[in-house]
């Protein structure tokens, strides 16, 4: 069969007015193809279970409908549109109960199979979230994992920033069709994860940001990895809802603590006490997901499909630490192997205390301090 044409089929049964992900499957259960499906009589769809008002969407829909999609399609190299069937498309996300039948993708298809860790959060995080996002992204894809989002503003942004910032590779899963940018003032850092990523929508050319479908994105950025971070969350965020689509999808979960003050913080703590691991360090990260990454590394070694991408060849799953920068230096050489509190450090060292944070956080991820209480920390670790 022409792919044009299968193509085709596949997009306006997807753009049938009613069609979900569990109609898909079931109809291509029952008729094999999408075209068998559009070919289908009034009687067939019937017996097929569908309700009369879906039948006849189905049967009035044509080939038409579809040409948006394969115009995007052929506009670009780096535009992509993946069936279930296509061997590229996310074998984790296929194993869930709501896989989405298409993918369109824009950037570098080949990554969708990389082991991701999702990191989602709060949409106005606190600085200690911001930080705690970007140096937490920013020290995972330095090991060569994906990081996954949904490319909103705060932990979302931050997540892709770090990643990029570090060299690795980043994947936004977006609520809109990805012809669109949202939010708007999110463009540069979409053009960015294009250049070294990818950005994917189960939703088809065109379709503009409505508030149903970012709960059902969530579904995918989920489903596509092994793990999911939340950073800050308030009680009723769509990060809770990333993470319990994470859960029933038997992936982990994972949340970072906080001040009991903080209402971003409630989220995670309430994750936590559903059974959510408590994270302090990227490397409880790694330490956890260790055995799905060794699985994960062994299928695509065996399908030598592992062009661009950022690998971790050797046996051991921790990768050697960046270089330090003057002032990461500078603050260790300040502390000592005694505690001493942040307050001290500014004074010592003449940081400032925003610019210290983020550097105090990326030195315990990497390993060379560590937090003793009350606001101090303590050296453990020669350079």
């Amino acid at each position: 069969m022409n792919e044009e044409k299968d193509l085709a089929d596949w997009i306006a049964l997807w753009r049938v007015k009613g069609i979900g992900c569990s109609h898909y499957k079931n109809l291509l259960n029952a008729f094999q193809t999408p075209n068998d499906v559009l070919n289908a009589s009034h009687q067939q769809l019937k017996q097929a279970g569908l309700k009369d008002t879906l039948i006849k969407n189905i049967t009035a829909q044509t080939l038409a409908s579809a040409a948006p999609d394969l115009q995007w399609l052929q506009s670009s190299e780096q535009h992509h549109l993946l069936t279930i069937n296509d061997p590229r498309y996310p074998r984790l996300l296929k194993e869930i109960s709501a896989s989405p039948p298409l993918l369109y993708v824009h950037g570098n298809a080949d990554l969708l199979n990389d082991p991701q860790l999702a990191i989602v959060g709060s949409r106005n995080p606190t600085q200690g979230g911001q930080n705690s996002s970007y140096e937490f992204s920013k020290h995972l894809a330095s090991t060569g994992i994906c990081i996954t989002s949904g490319l909103a503003l705060g932990i979302d942004g931050l997540a892709h920033k770090g990643a990029l910032d570090a060299g690795g590779v980043t994947i936004a899963v977006i609520a809109t069709g990805v012809d669109r940018v949202y939010p708007a003032r999110h463009r540069s850092l979409a053009h960015r994860i294009v250049a070294n990523g990818a950005i994917v929508s189960e939703l088809p050319i065109g379709v503009a940001p409505l508030p149903k479908n970012f709960p059902r994105r969530n579904r995918i950025i989920s489903g596509m990895s092994i793990g999911t971070l939340v950073v800050e969350a308030a009680l009723r965020s769509g990060s809770l809802i990333s993470a319990r689509y994470a859960s029933e999808q038997g992936r982990e979960v994972f949340a970072i603590p906080g001040s009991i003050h903080n209402p971003l913080a409630r989220g995670c703590h309430q994750l936590i006490r559903q059974g959510a691991k408590l994270i302090e360090t990227a490397d409880h990260i790694l330490e956890e997901l260790a055995p799905q990454l060794e699985q994960t590394l062994l299928k695509e070694e065996d399908s030598a499909d592992t062009s661009s991408r950022k690998t971790n060849n050797s046996d051991d799953k921790k990768t050697p630490s960046a270089p330090l920068d003057t002032d990461q230096r500078l603050i260790l050489e300040t502390m000592g192997y005694d505690p001493i509190s942040i307050d001290q450090l500014v004074i010592q060292t003449g940081l400032t205390a925003e610019a210290l944070s983020s550097m105090l956080l990326l030195l315990e991820l990497n390993g060379f301090i560590a937090a003793s209480g009350r606001g101090s920390y303590t050296r453990i670790k020669e350079t």
